[in-house]
């Protein structure tokens, strides 16, 4: 049995995306599109949802490049566990929240290397992958396969 995940559950990314590491706290929302359905008064997320969390402009830092570049976090894969085998809304397994999701980060403005006197020096990776967890609101209907 597992949580069914809503329209405003919680997206965590953790800290460690390779050799970056967020200099903030990495938190959103996600958002349902099974209108027709609803899971203690909220709408519940089906596969694809996850396509829909984005979030821009958090600071990151890696190895030596110790002047904070930015990123934009998304969810690239969830789990095997995160799907329900058996529950489906419009033909689409819904979220559950399972253990962990695959998650990429994109650079947007990489993370510098002092490198007097001369210019800083850019990181040269401009995506990495790390993962992340949903926090459920709802803990009362669960999925059972």
């Amino acid at each position: 049995m597992d949580n069914i995940i809503r329209t405003g559950d919680q997206v965590q990314f953790m800290p460690s995306f390779g050799a970056a590491i967020l200099m903030a706290p990495a938190m959103t929302v996600i958002t349902g599109s099974a209108a027709t359905t609803s899971v203690v008064g909220m709408t519940p997320c089906v596969e694809g949802d996850e396509k829909s969390v984005v979030l821009p402009g958090i600071p990151y830092m890696s190895g030596s490049f110790v002047t904070p570049g930015t990123c934009t976090l998304t969810i690239q894969s969830l789990g095997p566990d995160q799907t329900s085998k058996k529950t489906k809304i419009g033909g689409k397994a819904v979220i559950l929240k399972g253990t962990t999701f695959q998650a990429k980060m994109q650079v947007m403005s990489p993370a510098m290397q002092p490198a007097p006197p001369g210019p800083p020096v850019p990181d040269p990776v401009a995506m990495s992958v790390g993962t992340g967890m949903f926090i459920p609101s709802n803990m009362t209907v669960m999925d059972h396969g």
